[in-house]
């Protein structure tokens, strides 16, 4: 079979179903898959890389899988998964890299998106305005800079996910160029997904780690001033009306960040922004949070009265990691460095358990749980082994646990 062929839809197709013939993730025959277990609770979404989407070259996203393995990832998220997310190609420096309407890279995105519609998938868009992962075009004009923005932690290791620094520091765009060119961004990826993206993110962790600034500084701040959120969740409802609108933030395990994140929702739902659903990331460890922690995160952010998403779920089991909870691209290689923690993979296990069973508690409330990663390799926290399936995409002791969950508390609903 020549390459050519290997690439072609039909070679997708064929492929996936060779492989879920053979049992591609070794599952028993009577276990159910992940969105079988909680089809009445909440989708269960992963996110996907290029390579995925693309089912194309085998360096995409610096991501070394052989075309053999992208192949078992396409099948393994096409048996387990019903909703994904992006990685990176729906970001401005993906999708948006060059200034201008000429400047658009929308080829991965269109297969992101069009993976998804052929898979039956609820189709999530992440990100619009984010600090990282922006270029400097965006920001750039002839306004000397208030101050100097100068925030290491520009590139993920690996590339697999890339950083939350800004290092521009010239002349800057006005509030009005800066807002134009967001809306007309904005604009375009929504419009172009309009109907086909259920989900998206709009503004992606501007809220402030530490001190008692509710908003991180930022060059969307400094720029255009604290509206800057609700400018872009106003371009985003009037691209497309049904879609679903998310605010996304990272250490809400964190009960000073939660207090901010949660000021911040009641100030844009005061001032009736259309926000339409909350974004948990959950970056976590098998240390921390405990389920007594976890439950009283969403019993809090449950008093906003929106959906709740749990967004880029994944448990890190690296020695380095259990103390860290954020998500900051530039700590990301410290916190997965020491290799595992002493029983790793039963400790992985206990704390997946544990943190479904928290999420069916309050799946009145939670609708998505999304995992960072199809697999271990793959992963932006690789070293720290934190998904449930191994780069072999065959499934570890935490999978079967979180099965369990589901069946255990169903039984125990009846």
């Amino acid at each position: 079979m020549n390459i050519q062929i290997q690439r072609s839809n039909l070679r997708i197709g064929l492929l996936a179903v060779v492989l879920l013939a053979i049992g591609v993730t070794a599952r028993a025959a009577d276990q159910p898959t992940l969105k079988e277990a909680y089809k009445n609770e909440f989708y269960i979404g992963v996110a996907i890389n290029r390579t995925i989407a693309m089912d194309d070259a085998v360096q995409a996203d610096n991501v070394n899988r052989s075309l053999q393995q992208v192949g078992k990832d396409i099948a393994l998220v096409q048996e387990q998964f019903n909703q994904i997310s992006p990685e990176n190609d729906l970001k401005w420096a993906l999708i948006h890299p060059q200034k201008g309407p000429d400047g658009y890279d929308f080829g991965p995105a269109d297969a992101y998106v069009n993976f998804g519609l052929s898979n039956h998938m609820y189709i999530v868009g992440h990100t619009l305005v984010w600090h990282g992962q922006t270029p400097n075009w965006v920001f750039a004009g002839t306004n000397a800079p208030s101050m100097l923005i100068k925030v290491t932690g520009t590139n993920a290791p690996g590339g697999r996910r890339f950083g939350r620094g800004f290092g521009y520091s010239g002349p800057r765009a006005s509030r009005e160029e800066l807002l134009q060119r967001m809306h007309e961004h904005i604009a375009t990826v929504v419009g172009r997904y309009k109907g086909k993206v259920k989900v998206w993110d709009v503004v992606n962790e501007a809220v402030a780690d530490g001190g008692t600034n509710l908003l991180r500084n930022s060059p969307w701040l400094e720029i255009i001033g604290p509206d800057f959120i609700a400018k872009a969740f106003e371009y985003a409802h009037e691209a497309d009306p049904d879609a679903i609108l998310r605010y996304n933030d990272y250490g809400l395990e964190s009960p000073e960040k939660r207090k901010k994140f949660i000021a911040l929702i009641k100030l844009l739902q005061s001032q009736h922004v259309p926000v339409m659903a909350i974004g948990s990331q959950t970056h976590v460890s098998v240390s921390s949070p405990s389920y007594a922690a976890e439950d009283q995160a969403l019993t809090e952010l449950e008093t906003l009265g929106l959906p709740i998403h749990i967004t880029e779920f994944d448990v890190n089991g690296s020695q380095g990691g259990q103390q860290d909870n954020g998500a900051d691209i530039s700590d990301n290689a410290a916190i997965t460095q020491g290799g595992l923690v002493n029983d790793a993979s039963q400790r992985l296990a206990s704390q997946y358990a544990h943190l479904f069973k928290v999420f069916m508690k309050h799946r009145q409330s939670v609708k998505i749980v999304t995992l960072w990663g199809v697999n271990d390799a793959v992963s932006w926290r690789a070293n720290g082994k934190p998904l449930l399936f191994d780069g072999n995409d065959q499934p570890k002791p935490a999978f079967r646990a979180v099965i369990g969950v589901a069946t255990s508390e169903r039984a125990n609903a009846n």
